[in-house]
């Protein structure tokens, strides 16, 4: 960069400029992350043009085609490389890959459905080691399905190809992230800037000839890059390479996730021949003060959250004075100009809550910024993302939902939540309901107790799907040092409302907690194990602990028993802590028996083996009880109801039938009441009085009622009408039945 753009002086006053954001490889095939849509919708408001493009997506469209597969074998020939076994079976049946690939493709879009029965024959797709585990998952295809089956298997194809790329032309390839190895942990920005200045990769090539298209196209003066992890640096850092040398005069910022817990010090000037600008925490307020820079209408001390190059040094503004947006302020996510219709859905393992992450477009919202736990010690809760919490209201998430079915013609939604306030699901839930709006949605929470069973058939009948959560170590002595708020019977007992209302669970585990000794990984380890055993988790992930600098373990390390490796600040990346636990126990050993373990419990096999046999090193023998997960589940949970809580009623309108039994001589007059759900009818008997109260009340429950009524309404309206006492009759066996056809107390 020449020293004039070093010191950014004022802009110029000159016409409207365009900003063009851009979501560098790779995130996800199936769906769009969604940082870029929401900036677009913010400038929307702003009357600002703003394009946006996912580059990951458009370069594995032109990777994975004719042509780009074409290319790539005459490559691997040209280079005379040596090849391993697997990669000279791929590049022997070169020719059935190219042909094949265009086809394979269109059926993960969605656009190729009949081509799954060819799929699902031996001899249509060529096979390399990435097949070698069908016959063990033979089992899984019946429940899977013909077009389910097939995403498997496409997906295995696809993925041999990429064993073919790392091992021949690219060895930093990969689906959702790219050089990510480039991007963790990065104290020196060393090694990345010696990789950029190494000669283009395959990809690279790949990646600017699809930049340069793109940049012809819309003809930018700022590009935005939306940074939002590790595996996606390093190609933010070749797109403003390229962009500085071809197009010296197009400003270029970085945000996202990357820059908001990592270059929170950044301080090396190299990073600044590559970026103009690079925004801190919520975007919105930083975009629209450095788009008022770059027009020359404020002076660079107005920028938000924003390190730039001054003078030969790296230099923060913040202006604290300017408006600050909140949620409700920053209108709907725009995903426009995206591919929606080019994304491809795959299956990588046969797990039917695991696919979520990779099956399906998802329309990506949140329910509230941060989170309203912000307590738990291994997470960045002193950063903006995860403090400042700010929930939306149902009704503004369900406006902007309609919007959103509306402009993308998908009715699938995926919360990204830090943890979904459960309070702010139930209505949610309800107005969703009132709206008579059919979606799918799923989303991420805390395992706490207010999600009980009749919560959780609320959230099923509004349209949720699956929730994932954070068991994290699965002890309570740690899970206090987490300050997770909950214990391992607690979590269970709400996995199981979820369950059991069909609502998929996922949890993620950690391994390597401070202080965490062996006995308390492999008792861990049993816990998760007897939660599978009783069918009340679907999947699960575990990854090791991370000590980050904004994190109560990173900032109080002492309280936590564990010690920095270093004192040094870095220059540039400073979020991972390399850091010693005291107590000594190697957590790396468990790593490889505890996944293994993990994957073959998520494919329902190997649940009764000794914990032993996931272990090639002697491991402890676990001290919990074989049935204390068992013993928790049936444990007594019941909780008086409040008077305040609400009454819902979900079901169908029952039919009455007025009766007359006889016993010993005596009559009695009855009242029989039909419920129909779904899949069930079931008739309830009641007394008149309690059959024609139940007649008219349910009605006034449903949810297209602007006041939901409480218990304790309830109970005076009963006892008016009725005349008799109201908690024998809520709390007889024909009221909790009925509960399963439409009536919740939330």
């Amino acid at each position: 960069m020449s020293k004039e753009n070093n010191q950014l002086p004022l802009a110029k006053a000159n016409s409207e400029k365009t900003v063009f954001i851009i979501t560098p490889p790779f995130t996800q095939l199936n769906t769009p992350y969604p940082a870029s849509a929401y900036i677009k919708g913010f400038l929307n408001n702003l009357h600002i043009d703003c394009y946006q493009a996912d580059l990951g997506i458009e370069v594995i469209l032109s990777l994975f085609s004719t042509s780009g597969l074409s290319n790539l074998f005459t490559k691997i020939n040209t280079s005379q490389t040596t090849l391993s076994e697997n990669a000279q079976r791929i590049a022997a049946l070169k020719n059935v890959y190219i042909n094949t690939i265009d086809a394979v493709i269109l059926f993960l879009q969605g656009k190729n459905p009949s081509l799954a029965l060819q799929i699902c024959q031996d001899n249509f797709l060529p096979q390399a080691s990435r097949f070698a585990q069908i016959e063990k998952l033979d089992w899984a295809f019946g429940a899977m399905g013909t077009q389910d089956k097939a995403k498997h298997l496409a997906t295995l194809y696809l993925e041999d190809i990429s064993d073919l790329i790392v091992e021949c032309v690219d060895p930093h390839f990969g689906f959702s992230r790219y050089a990510e190895r480039l991007g963790r942990s990065a104290n020196s920005f060393d090694e990345l800037y010696d990789a950029l200045n190494q000669t283009y990769t395959y990809i690279d090539d790949l990646l600017v000839k699809v930049l340069q298209e793109r940049i012809v196209q819309i003809n930018p003066k700022i590009v935005a890059l939306s940074v939002p992890f590790p595996g996606n640096l390093y190609a933010a850092f070749r797109i403003a390479q390229w962009l500085k040398k071809h197009y010296p005069h197009i400003k270029i910022a970085m945000g996202g996730g990357f820059a908001n817990t990592e270059l929170r010090s950044v301080s090396d000037a190299r990073v600044f021949e590559f970026f103009d600008f690079i925004t801190l925490d919520d975007g919105e307020a930083p975009i629209e003060n450095l788009i008022g820079f770059v027009k020359g209408k404020t002076p660079i001390t107005n920028l938000k959250r924003t390190f730039v190059l001054l003078n030969g040094v790296v230099t923060y503004f913040d202006n604290t004075s300017c408006k600050e947006y909140k949620q409700h302020e920053v209108g709907t996510p725009d995903y426009s100009d995206l591919w929606l219709d080019k994304y491809i859905s795959v299956i990588e393992i046969a797990n039917p809550m695991h696919r979520l992450w990779s099956d399906g477009r998802w329309n990506k919202l949140t329910m509230a910024h941060g989170c309203y736990w912000g307590k738990c010690t291994f997470c960045d809760i002193s950063l903006d993302y995860i403090k400042n919490y700010q929930p939306l209201t149902a009704s503004l998430l369900c406006d902007r939902m309609e919007e959103l079915i509306a402009q993308t013609g998908q009715n699938g939604f995926h919360f990204v939540d830090e943890a979904a306030p459960p309070a702010l699901m139930r209505d949610l839930a309800i107005e969703i309901i009132r709206r008579n709006l059919t979606v799918t949605w799923w989303t991420n929470i805390r395992f706490e107790k207010s999600f009980t069973k009749p919560l959780c058939l609320l959230l099923k009948a509004s349209g949720c799907v699956a929730i994932s959560g954070g068991l994290e170590v699965a002890s309570d002595r740690l899970l206090a040092l987490i300050q997770k708020g909950v214990t391992v019977a607690q979590v269970a007992q709400v996995t199981r409302n979820f369950t059991q209302a069909g609502i998929m669970v996922h949890a993620y585990l950690m391994y390597g907690f401070p202080t965490q000794t062996a006995q308390e990984t492999i008792d861990s380890l049993e816990m998760v194990r007897q939660m599978f055993a009783q069918g009340i988790l679907k999947s699960a992930f575990w990854h090791q602990f991370a000590m980050t600098a904004h994190s109560p373990v990173g900032l109080l390390p002492n309280a936590f028993n564990v010690q920095k490796q270093s004192q040094q600040v870095g220059t540039f990346a400073n979020n991972d802590i390399a850091h010693i636990d005291k107590i000594g126990t190697h957590h790396q050993l468990f790593s490889y028996g505890l996944k293994k373990s993990l994957y073959n419990f998520m494919h329902s096999q190997c649940i009764n083996y000794p914990l032993q046999y996931w272990f090639d090193f002697k491991v402890p023998k676990t001290k919990i009880d074989p049935n204390f997960i068992h013993n928790a589940l049936n444990a007594d949970d019941f909780a008086a109801v409040k008077p305040s809580a609400k009454i819902v009623w979900i079901g169908n309108p029952p039919h009455i039938n007025n009766f007359t039994k006889n016993k010993k001589g005596q009559q009695r007059e009855m009242a029989s009441l039909t419920f129909y759900n779904n899949t069930a009818t079931k008739e309830i008997i009641f007394s008149p009085p309690e059959g024609k109260w139940l007649i008219q009340i349910l009605p006034q429950l449903t949810v297209q009622n602007n006041i939901i009524k409480t218990w304790q309404a309830l109970k005076q309206d009963f006892e008016t009408i009725t005349g008799q006492d109201f908690e024998p009759f809520w709390h007889s066996k024909s009221i909790k039945l009925l509960i399963n056809y439409g009536l919740l107390i939330l």
